[in-house]
C-alpha cells in the first residue's frame, strides 16, 4: 500500500457537511470559510511513540489521544473546533493497527464535529502530528495571562489518574486510570462556555503545579494558595498509592487534560450553573494572590519533591 492508497482507504473519513469546509482532502491543499466576526484559533501537538503514548497501548487510543490533547487546546482558549490535519510517521505498514487508528481518532473527531481536511504520510519511526483549527468570539477567548488576586481557582475534573497508570503494573490495569491515561476527553463545551466568565484558562497536561505556575507567570507573576483537601484525586489511585503519593501525582504528573481557570469570586454560582448545565463536575480548589507563588494548605508536601512537569530536552 502506498500513501496514496492509505489515505484513500484509510484517511478519507466521512463526508463532513460543515460549512466551514469548502475543500477538503484531495487537493494541494484546504480551503476554509472563515465565519464573519469571529477569530481563528490553531493549536499543534506531535507525540512520539514511547514518549506520549505507549506503543503498546491499544491503536484506536492512540488515534482518540492524537486529536484529544489538540482538542483540550482549543477548549482552553475557550474556542469550538472545526477542522484538523493529520500527519502520520508509520515505521510499517499495518492495516489492523492503522484500521485501529483511524477508529479512534474519527469516532472523536465527529463527536466534536471536526472534519479531517489534510495531512502527510512518511516512513520512520512512530510520531503523530495532528493540528486543529477552531473558532471563538473576540471578547470570548481564553488565555492564561488574565488571572487576577481573589480570583477562585477551579478544576474541571479529577486529576493524577494518567500518571497514577504509568506508576505500576497493577495501577495500569485498573479500568479508571487505564482510561484517564488511554482516553482523555477534552472539555470543549466547557471551555466555549467559559469565555463570558472566566478571566484566565489553561489544560492540564504538565502537571497541576507547572500549569497553574504558567497563568500565574503569564498574569503578572501572581501567586495561588490551593487546598489540599479540595484537589480532586482518583479513589483507584489513592487505594494504590496512598492519599500522598496520589497527591504528589496530582500536582506534578500531568497528562490529565482537565481545565484549569480562574474567575471572580463572584461569578462562583454561575460558575456551578454552568458545570451543572453541561453535566461537567467542577471543582473549586483555591484562590488567586497578589503574590508568593504557588502553595498547598493542608499537606505537608514537599513542593520540591514534586516534579515540575514533563520538559523535552536536548542535549547540548
Amino acid at each position: 500500500m502506498d500513501e496514496f492508497e492509505l489515505i484513500d482507504q484509510i484517511f478519507h473519513g466521512p463526508e463532513e457537511s460543515t460549512s466551514q469546509v469548502a475543500i477538503g482532502i484531495g487537493d494541494d491543499g484546504a480551503v476554509i470559510n472563515v465565519t464573519a466576526g469571529k477569530q481563528a484559533v490553531v493549536v499543534m501537538d506531535t507525540l512520539v511513540a514511547d514518549v506520549h503514548f505507549l506503543e503498546s497501548q491499544p491503536a484506536d487510543s492512540i488515534g482518540h489521544r492524537a486529536l484529544a490533547v489538540n482538542l483540550s487546546d482549543i477548549a482552553a482558549m475557550g474556542a469550538v473546533p472545526r477542522w484538523a490535519t493529520l500527519s502520520l510517521t508509520l515505521s510499517e505498514m499495518n492495516q489492523n493497527w492503522l484500521n485501529g487508528f483511524a477508529h479512534g481518532f474519527f469516532e472523536l473527531a465527529g463527536r466534536h464535529e471536526v472534519a479531517l481536511i489534510g495531512g502527510d504520510t512518511t516512513t520512520g519511526p512512530l510520531a503523530v502530528s495532528v493540528t486543529v483549527g477552531g473558532e471563538v468570539e473576540a471578547e470570548g477567548v481564553l488565555r492564561r495571562a488574565g488571572a487576577r488576586p481573589g480570583d477562585f481557582v477551579y478544576l474541571s475534573g479529577p486529576i493524577g489518574g494518567a500518571a497514577a497508570a504509568l506508576s505500576s503494573t497493577e495501577a495500569y490495569a485498573d479500568s479508571a486510570l487505564h482510561r484517564a491515561l488511554c482516553w482523555p476527553q477534552p472539555r470543549t463545551a466547557l471551555g466555549a462556555a467559559l469565555g463570558s466568565i472566566a478571566h484566565s484558562a489553561i489544560d492540564v497536561s504538565d502537571g497541576l503545579l507547572a500549569d497553574l505556575g504558567h497563568i500565574l507567570k503569564a498574569s503578572g507573576n501572581l501567586g495561588a494558595e490551593i487546598e489540599a483537601d479540595k484537589l480532586p484525586l482518583f479513589k483507584q489511585a489513592v487505594a494504590l498509592l496512598g492519599y500522598q503519593g496520589a497527591l504528589e501525582l496530582a500536582l506534578g504528573g500531568g497528562d490529565d487534560y482537565e481545565l484549569c481557570f480562574t474567575a471572580p469570586e463572584k461569578r462562583h454560582q454561575e460558575i456551578l450553573a454552568t458545570g451543572h448545565r453541561l453535566d461537567q463536575d467542577l471543582f473549586w480548589i483555591g484562590r488567586i494572590t497578589e503574590h508568593g507563588g504557588c502553595s498547598i494548605h493542608g499537606s505537608e508536601i514537599n513542593l520540591d519533591t514534586v516534579s515540575p512537569g514533563y520538559q523535552h530536552v536536548w542535549p547540548r
